[in-house]
C-alpha cells in the first residue's frame, strides 16, 4: 500500500503512520485525507497489526486543515457541507478502532491536527508540542469531531475555554488536562512511543477492543444499557483461547503475558511535567 502524503510501516505488530507534507507542517489536504481513510480502513481488518501509532514528520504533528488549498477554490454550501460530512464516514472508525492508537506529537497539532490526536487513545507529546483549536479565529467552528471529543476529556466549561479562545496551549498544560499521557525529550520520542506500543503486544485484542468499545459509549448509554454490552462482550471473552490459555498460566502460577510495567520499572524515565 503506497501513500503520497503518508508514510506508513508494520513491525512486529506495531503500525506506525507518519503525517508527511513536512513542507507544510503536516497540514490535512483532500489527498492526505483519502489516503488516512483508506489506510484506517485497511488497519481495522489486518491482524497482523496490534497497535497503532500516528505521529508527523520533521518536527510537526499536524497544522490543520491546508488554508492554502482550501482556498483555491470557492466551494458551493452543498461541496462545503460534504467536504466535512466525508469525515464523518472514517474518523470514527479511528475514533472506535478495536486496537489502542497512540499519537506521538511533536510541534503544532492545530485545528484538526488537535482533533486526531483527541482521536488516539493515548498522546505522548514532548516539550515543544503546542495544542491549539484554532477555528475560531478565522470563523469556523471545531471539526473533525472535536466538539464531540474534547469535552469528553477535558469537560464542558474547558472545551469552550479552549475552543472559543482559540489560545495555544503547551504540553504541560495539556498534561494537566489530560489530553496528554506523558511528556518525552523531542530525541526520544519516536522509540518511547514505540517501547509503549509494545506493552499492549501481549494483551488479549478482543479484550482491549471491547473496552474500547464499550467505554466510546459511555457518555450516551444508561446503566442498563451499559450493563448488556458488558454481559455480552465479558461471555465472548471468557470465550477466547486468549482467556483460556491465561487462566491455565495463572493456576501454574507463572506469570501472566500482559503485564504492566512502569516506565520507571523498565528504566525509562518521563520528562518531569
Amino acid at each position: 500500500m503506497s501513500f503520497e502524503t503518508l508514510l506508513y510501516a508494520v513491525t512486529d505488530g506495531i503500525g506506525v503512520i507518519t503525517l508527511n507534507r513536512p513542507k507544510v507542517r503536516n497540514a490535512l489536504d483532500l489527498q492526505m485525507r483519502a489516503e488516512l481513510a483508506r489506510l484506517v480502513m485497511a488497519i481495522r481488518t489486518d491482524e497482523s497489526v496490534r497497535v497503532v501509532i500516528i505521529t508527523g514528520a520533521d518536527g510537526a504533528f499536524c497544522a490543520g486543515g491546508d488554508l492554502r488549498a482550501m482556498t483555491q477554490k470557492r466551494r458551493t454550501v452543498e461541496e462545503s457541507r460534504r467536504r466535512i460530512h466525508d469525515l464523518h464516514v472514517w474518523l470514527p472508525q479511528l475514533v472506535n478502532l478495536e486496537k489502542p492508537v497512540i499519537a506521538a506529537v511533536d510541534g503544532p497539532a492545530f485545528g484538526g491536527g488537535l482533533s486526531l490526536a483527541l482521536a488516539a487513545d493515548f498522546v505522548l507529546a514532548t516539550p515543544r508540542a503546542r495544542f491549539c483549536a484554532v477555528f475560531a479565529r478565522i470563523g469556523l467552528v471545531p471539526d473533525m469531531a472535536c466538539m464531540y471529543l474534547l469535552p469528553r476529556i477535558v469537560g464542558l466549561a474547558r472545551a469552550k475555554d479552549l475552543t472559543f479562545s482559540a489560545r495555544v496551549f503547551d504540553a504541560k498544560e495539556a498534561h494537566a488536562l489530560g489530553i496528554v499521557t506523558s511528556l518525552h525529550a523531542p530525541e526520544r520520542l519516536q522509540q518511547d512511543a514505540i517501547e509503549f506500543a509494545r506493552r499492549f503486544l501481549h494483551a488479549s485484542t478482543l479484550s482491549i477492543g471491547l473496552t474500547k468499545n464499550i467505554l466510546n459509549q459511555s457518555h450516551q448509554l444508561d446503566q442498563h444499557a451499559l450493563a448488556e454490552l458488558e454481559s455480552y462482550a465479558q461471555a465472548l471473552c471468557m470465550d477466547s483461547k486468549y482467556h483460556d490459555a491465561a487462566m491455565q498460566t495463572f493456576l501454574r502460577g507463572d506469570d501472566l503475558a500482559f503485564r504492566w510495567e512502569s516506565l520507571e520499572k523498565s528504566g525509562k524515565k518521563q520528562l518531569t511535567l
